[in-house]
């Protein structure tokens, strides 16, 4: 990955920041359900107001499509963020016609302020990366810092444009963010392996495509592995399968072969009857699914062979779970790749990291995710890196002038 600008390269002393962070938090009955976003953030705005600067804070939050909607305000996470950093957080409410109430609560506030600002997105030139909504936002403060890689793979006026205006760096969470992605998969030591799972190969036709030209072995799991199994010949039963992508899964083992990659795939699975939690069940090789069966996990024998793999394994790439996580039994698969991948994390044996929302929720939920090299909060920008394909929030931060504005013309810079 080309080098970055930090925060290791400018002076915040005294300086007015603007800080883009992804405050899009979920929220059940009113109230925030998972923080990991906010308090990933929290370093880069503690260094901030520790070094007197003043604070400004952006963020989207759903998808208002340019329009000003009550429920999509950002007042409500505004206390949460006060909580998580121990400092006053003034929230100023705007339509983004001007920044008057930004200016007036900087120059009212002074220095070691932390402020926050409404929804970009209430402004239709933020999702349009509109030049002069860019130059809106950077006129609120002398140094942008982008802390948000979940956002980075969108080419927005917060995450990319503004960039253009004044002096850009990474903030504390995307350098970290980013150097673990970087050992990962820029320059991995190998064995290099990656877990591909969730329902469905279309989704993942790009990822499939690039693991398999960069890993060494390239486990599938989920749903997705009926539509292989079933492009050998294999019978699925009622299984979810996309019939359609057969010669597309043949074409990829096929692409697989000839790039040096192997595929792994279940040798035997957890059928039932009915997609429900504790339905009878019972373990098959692939070649015995029934008519009636559903296959909604990796067998005892399969777990065994990604187990060894990972045991062989130097780094690991991780994304979406291998059967029905959320259904118990059929959780059991999921859980012991996810708590052996943690082990050998853990005895400093393997380097890995994951990302995507089903994925995070997997390994959470199998009580792994703490002994991980590095989980991703990020869901489309994880999957787009791991596409290989350019990050527009951070390819400015490559391209960043130690003088300030980049001016550059981000086609050109591709």
């Amino acid at each position: 990955m080309a080098a970055y600008r930090t925060l290791d390269d400018v002076d915040i002393r005294n300086k007015r920041i603007v800080v883009r962070v992804d405050l899009n938090v979920p929220f059940d009955n009113g109230e925030i359900s998972d923080l990991t976003r906010i308090e990933r953030v929290v370093p880069t705005l503690k260094e901030l107001l520790r070094s007197r600067a003043t604070v400004v804070v952006l963020s989207h939050f759903g998808r208002p499509k340019g329009k000003v909607v009550a429920d999509m305000s950002l007042k409500p996470v505004a206390d949460a963020l006060a909580a998580a950093t121990g400092h006053h957080v003034t929230f100023v409410p705007t339509d983004w016609q001007d920044n008057k109430g930004a200016l007036a609560a900087m120059e009212s506030l002074g220095p070691g302020a932390l402020i926050l600002m409404e929804n970009t997105r209430f402004h239709p030139g933020e999702e349009a990366n509109d030049p002069a909504f860019s130059r809106q936002l950077a006129e609120l403060g002398d140094i942008y810092v982008n802390d948000a890689f979940s956002a980075a793979h969108r080419a927005h006026a917060s995450t990319e444009g503004i960039a253009h205006h004044i002096e850009a760096v990474a903030g504390r969470a995307m350098e970290v963010e980013l150097d673990a992605l970087s050992r990962a998969l820029d320059a991995p030591e190998r064995p290099l392996v990656a877990v591909v799972g969730g329902a469905k190969i279309s989704t993942k036709l790009e990822l499939l495509g690039a693991l398999t030209v960069k890993v060494d072995q390239l486990i599938v799991g989920g749903g997705m592995a009926n539509t292989f199994l079933a492009a050998q010949g294999k019978p699925v039963g009622r299984s979810l399968c996309e019939h359609d992508l057969l010669d597309t899964a043949r074409d990829i083992l096929q692409g697989a072969g000839h790039n040096g990659c192997e595929i792994v795939l279940p040798r035997d699975v957890v059928v039932a009857e009915s997609f429900e939690a504790r339905a009878p069940h019972r373990t098959v090789g692939v070649d015995d699914v029934g008519p009636g069966d559903m296959i909604l996990d990796a067998g005892a024998q399969s777990i065994s062979d990604i187990e060894r793999i990972f045991s062989g394994a130097r780094t690991l790439v991780w994304n979406g779970p291998l059967g029905a996580f959320e259904l118990p039994p059929f959780d059991t698969g999921t859980n012991a790749a996810a708590q052996a991948a943690a082990r050998l994390c853990k005895a400093g044996k393997l380097l890995a990291v994951a990302g995507g929302g089903d994925t995070v929720a997997a390994l959470n939920h199998a009580r792994a995710a703490d002994d991980f090299t590095y989980i991703s909060t990020a869901g489309g920008a994880f999957l787009e890196w791991l596409e290989g394909k350019v990050l527009p929030g951070v390819l400015v931060l490559q391209k960043a002038h130690a003088s300030g504005a980049t001016e550059l013309n981000l086609e050109q810079a591709k």
